[in-house]
């Protein structure tokens, strides 16, 4: 077994042989069902293949376990495996082994997770706020979840293509543009600014928005104004098209404070906004004429991919140009598909955005298969999302009924953290001095970062900073605490372990397993972007070492052996905590305030 190996899926094709010589039956690895078990249950892993082959047989499942037990060849791994209940399979690793296996990923740099024998190059798409309004709760999600993919998706080597796609086309920025000059807005170098040379801020844009709506809902004639700037637009008209120049840039910087502020991996350079495919989407629309998909409907050109109907029983239109000539999202979302594939080269294609847009991606990624432009060999997911609510159960919103800004909120959790650490500081020997702001940042953002991506991406999730910043439960301050504590211990010692480890008690015994879990926690989160698989199992680690550290003297060890072990246990924790934070985009400080605890 080498170090890179999966532990599940070696006790799955030690149950397979078994299976083999014990019943004449070949199973798979998957068909061994190998879990990993709950502490009560006196061991590491369970099997409970013994149920289903018994089925198979017509036998006693307790019987069949048995006779695979029997079979099994498996003393270097596990110690001798125990039948339980109808016919689990107990199995128990060794501590030998496992002492052994801890040396080995204590060597690793990447702590055995392996990189990917054939790496993928992967678009994602996320983030996407809308130019010319502030950046809200809405949009956390979409950006957290799809920072955290693609960190855990180039740590395993594979390429990745962020795509921050951005609103800033079509109508709603004619309308947006036509309310501002009528107000004697203009668009001169040097800004965006008023006759009266005001400096015009993101917040002012906002207002405008919400103005410029009201007015073409309720107005007619400003309503056809604001469609004949988008033709300005889109024409090129050099007044028209440098204010929009301005409203966009004025979008990226309040986009980038953010971003900055939350520490996502987003850059200026990943921007590609609906803009870009403004010249495709004609060539979009006459291929898809040319094959025969897109065909008219009242007045529209319109692509009924096969398979989708609305509830009266009549195919669902993908509408690809309106009955005015215009073009929709639907087209700028193909054009970009037929780009990312064809030009970038994308095996695969992720879409980070909320799940009432499941339909549309659904049609979008049929029509686009149906045209050729996602071929065989490409995959198109989208990785669905719920939304953020306030404690009431209802969507997150600030008093006045508006969804909260997103640069109010992270700005909240950092002062929230600043005061929880201030009451903390001295307390315990993990802190030098009064909490700054670069700490107070990387526990705040880090809880809210760790509350969004600790539930099952596709389920709401209940906004709490109380809940979020606590030091007991599934929170990243017990992670980043637990973190700190091991490292505080290496600073006591002033040495690092040996490398060699001597595993005498059953705490050691379950933090070796915890640790050795990672590659395999790893490989859950890519199999269907969940990042919750993660948090659990960080959790579970850290979980693993309060039971450790609370068990086992360790700077008190009186055998030098058992003290350079349980050190190293201790570095070995700590990188894989700093690992998996990292990778959820979350910082591990070194020193951090906490409860009065246990000095050795």
């Amino acid at each position: 077994m080498s170090t890179e190996a999966d532990i599940a899926r070696e006790l799955g094709a030690r149950v397979a042989g078994a299976a083999a010589r014990a019943l004449d039956l070949q199973i798979t690895v998957e068909q061994a069902v190998i879990r990993e078990a709950a502490r009560e249950h006196g061991c590491d892993y369970q099997s409970n293949a013994a149920m289903a082959l018994a089925k198979r047989l017509g036998r006693s499942s307790r019987e069949v376990a048995s006779e695979l037990v029997e079979a099994l060849e498996i003393e270097d791994l596990c110690e001798p495996p125990e039948v339980a209940g109808p016919g689990f399979i107990n199995l128990r690793l060794r501590r030998e082994w496992l002492a052994e296996r801890l040396a080995q990923i204590g060597r690793d740099p990447r702590l055995g997770v392996p990189a990917a024998e054939t790496p993928r190059r992967v678009v994602v798409d996320y983030s996407a706020p809308n130019v010319a309004k502030e950046m809200h709760v809405g949009h956390l999600r979409s950006t957290i979840i799809g920072d955290a993919a693609i960190r855990v998706l180039r740590f395993c080597g594979h390429t990745v293509i962020a795509r921050n796609h951005i609103g800033d086309w079509g109508t709603p920025f004619g309308m947006l543009i036509e309310e501002m000059l009528e107000e004697g807005w203009r668009g001169p170098a040097g800004g965006v600014r008023a006759e009266r040379g005001d400096e015009r801020s993101i917040s002012d844009l906002n207002a405008f928005y919400k103005a410029a709506r009201e007015r073409f809902d309720g107005d007619p004639a400003f309503a056809e104004r604001a469609r004949a700037r988008v033709v300005a637009l889109q024409g090129g008209d050099p007044e028209t098209l440098g204010l929009w120049r301005e409203l966009v840039a004025e979008s990226e910087a309040h986009f980038e404070e953010v971003y900055e502020l939350l520490g996502v991996l987003l850059r200026a350079e990943d921007v590609v906004g609906e803009s870009a495919y403004d010249e495709q989407l004609p060539e979009v629309v006459r291929e898809l004429g040319k094959m025969g998909l897109a065909v008219e409907s009242d007045g529209a050109l319109c692509v009924f991919p096969e398979g989708f109907t609305g509830r009266d029983g009549e195919p669902l239109p993908l509408i690809v140009r309106k009955r005015d000539g215009g073009y929709t999202y639907d087209t700028t979302d193909l054009a970009a598909i037929r780009e990312r594939v064809g030009e970038l080269g994308a095996s695969e294609l992720l879409y980070v955005v909320g799940a009432p847009q499941r339909l549309h991606f659904e049609m979008v990624f049929a029509v686009a298969r149906e045209a050729g432009w996602l071929g065989e060999g490409v995959s198109a997911r989208h990785i669905a999302f719920g939304s953020v609510l306030g404690e009431d159960g209802k969507a997150l919103r600030t008093r006045e009924g508006e969804p909260v800004r997103l640069i109010d909120l992270l700005q909240e959790a950092r002062a929230r953290a600043a005061e929880v650490l201030a009451e903390r500081t001295g307390e315990a020997d993990l802190g030098e001095s009064a909490p700054d702001d670069a700490l107070a940042r990387s526990i705040g953002i880090g809880a809210v970062k760790y509350a969004d991506l600790s539930g099952d991406r596709e389920k709401d999730y209940v906004f709490s900073f109380e809940r979020m910043l606590a030091l007991e439960g599934n929170t990243s301050v017990y992670l980043q605490y637990a973190n700190a504590r091991a490292l505080s211990v290496l600073r006591r010692a002033g040495e690092a372990g040996t490398g060699s480890f001597v595993l005498r008690e059953e705490a050691e015994h379950e933090l070796a397993v915890a640790l050795l879990r990672l590659p395999a926690a790893i490989e859950a989160v890519l199999a269907d972007y969940k990042p919750h698989r993660l948090c659990a199992y960080l959790h579970g680690l850290a979980v693993a070492f309060s039971g450790f550290y609370e068990a086992c003297p360790i700077l008190g060890a009186k055998d030098p052996a058992l003290r350079a072990s349980r050190l190293g246990l201790c570095e070995l924790t700590s990188g894989v905590l700093t690992l998996g934070l990292g990778l959820l985009g979350i910082d591990a400080p070194a020193r951090l305030a906490g409860p009065p605890g246990r000095t050795d």
